[in-house]
């Protein structure tokens, strides 16, 4: 059976939490006013979020992993 680690991964926790701290300052910035940089700074992180767990996913060490048992 192949193990999968259906994202729980450093990569991936970390572009979760880098768009949540977007959601939450884009969110605190809709209720104070709104203040829109601070909306838009939340925006920013969204969308950051992704390319945060795209980079730190380098698939070279999950191809040694993989190999490794073989």
């Amino acid at each position: 059976m192949a193990s999968h680690s259906h994202g729980s991964t450093p990569a991936a926790w970390a572009a979760v939490v880098v768009t949540l701290v977007g959601f939450t300052v884009g969110g605190i910035g809709m209720v104070l006013g709104p203040n829109w940089p601070t909306f838009w700074v939340g925006c920013a992180l969204i969308l950051v979020g992704p390319l945060v767990g795209k980079v730190m996913s380098d698939p070279s060490s999950t191809d040694r992993e993989r190999h490794a048992g073989t």
